[in-house]
């Protein structure tokens, strides 16, 4: 049965999407927490808790933090300028091409627009001939 691309995105869908993507190894961090790589560069990745990501009610650290690289900073202000987009960043990552997005907030997002953000971090990290040869075998749909 076919995967229903506009369902609400679950944390699942990060590992799943993120392991699909070719070249892709698994490296286990702090708190055995995934950070997924292509030729040794990380795309995605499980933050431990960090004093510049914090609750603004509590002051309590976010458990749940997923980084994401982008292409550009324009890549980065697109995802974080709305008040309303569960993308964040802090002045931890200030000029640094990353978004953040809280585990609690990912069913803000569809299935395929969280495809798109990995897919997209992949492409920012792999090599030239790596992505190349991945959008040649997935163009962009018309």
């Amino acid at each position: 049965m076919p995967q229903d691309r506009s369902r609400p995105a679950r944390v699942e869908d990060v590992h799943e999407l993120a392991e699909a993507m070719p070249h892709v190894t698994v490296v286990h961090g702090t708190d055995d927490r995934p950070a997924y790589q292509v030729g040794g560069k990380w795309f995605v990745f499980f933050r431990p808790p960090r004093p510049d990501a914090v609750d603004p009610v509590s002051g309590e650290r976010y458990p749940d933090v997923v980084v994401f690289r982008v292409g550009s900073e324009a890549d980065k202000q697109a995802l974080v300028q709305d008040p309303d987009s569960p993308f964040f960043t802090t002045a931890h990552f200030d000029g640094y091409p990353t978004v953040l997005l809280r585990a609690g907030r990912i069913g803000e997002l569809t299935h395929r627009e969280l495809a798109e953000v990995i897919q997209d971090a992949w492409l920012s990290r792999a090599s030239a001939r790596r992505a190349a040869a991945w959008l040649s075998a997935h163009p962009p749909a018309g």
